[in-house]
């Protein structure tokens, strides 16, 4: 499928794909004309790759886990790899959660100051 079916298909817009694309997140092979020839799996490639870009994961985090298998974390050392991503991404979100209280604790006294 050519990559503006897989847009239509994703919801990613072509400026995405290419940059996934780029990345080495995903690949296409080149027709005659040089246009990007996808098959049936890209939307799935495309779908997992906005997944983690909603977890907060950046393309370099992609690459190094997009093709672990989700079923076990002893099928590959890759899978570990995500598993210790997920980790770190986790205490990084914790972290913010944090300071995000402290705020809304400080906002909140001075609002009870106020009234």
């Amino acid at each position: 499928m050519l990559i503006r079916e897989l847009s239509r298909k994703t919801g990613a817009s072509i400026r995405s794909i290419r940059h996934y694309e780029s990345k080495g997140l995903m690949h296409a092979r080149r027709l005659e004309n040089g246009y990007r020839d996808y098959d049936d799996n890209a939307i799935a490639k495309v779908k997992t790759i906005q997944l983690y870009l909603s977890l907060g994961l950046t393309t370099d985090n992609i690459a190094q886990i997009i093709d672990c298998p989700t079923s076990s974390l002893n099928e590959r050392p890759l899978c570990k790899e995500a598993y210790k991503l997920y980790r770190v991404k986790l205490d990084e979100v914790n972290k913010q959660l944090e300071i995000l209280r402290t705020i809304q604790l400080r906002l909140q006294e001075r609002i009870n100051e106020i009234e």
